[in-house]
């Protein structure tokens, strides 16, 4: 595997393993909590950010607008343990895919349906920040809205 995509894949597992410590302090009713009305729940952005290593996968793959629709309608979790196992399934999903990328492969261009272009690598790194994006905003809304700090190392 590219040592670069190897090294962003262990950002992604950091920032996984950390979402999944944050969701083993959580339970079920925090789940319905939304701190800010019309955005995510709790359980609404868990869900997003479950699907998010395999949906950003499609997108960085060409994935069309409908087939993005469809994927996202096709899974629904209402568990922390649900969320949980479709967090890790859908990240060996994405890690498998780079590990057979050459690197050709991996400077070729993908426009997304919206029209960004990036090359798979940087796609990658797309990832790697939207799950970063996502986990950050978890954090901040469990300690500055729900006053509830689940006392987790974000960093190595």
């Amino acid at each position: 595997m590219n040592a670069y995509c190897k090294s962003a894949l262990h950002q992604i597992q950091i920032a996984i393993n950390s979402i999944i410590a944050i969701m083993h302090e959580l339970n079920s009713d925090d789940l319905q909590s939304r701190p800010t009305d019309m955005k995510y729940s709790i359980g609404e952005l868990l869900q997003h950010i479950s699907l998010l290593p395999k949906a950003d996968y499609k997108i960085s793959n060409g994935a069309t607008e409908e087939e993005m629709s469809a994927f996202y309608s096709e899974h629904s979790f209402h568990t922390i343990k649900e969320i949980e196992g479709a967090l890790i399934n859908h990240y060996q999903f994405l890690e498998k895919r780079y590990q057979t990328y050459t690197d050709r492969e991996l400077q070729e261009k993908v426009v997304s349906y919206w029209g960004a272009t990036y090359s798979r690598y940087e796609w990658l790194l797309q990832i790697v920040s939207h799950l970063y994006h996502h986990r950050g905003q978890l954090h901040a809304m469990l300690v500055h809205c729900c006053r509830k700090d689940p006392q987790i190392s974000l960093f190595e």
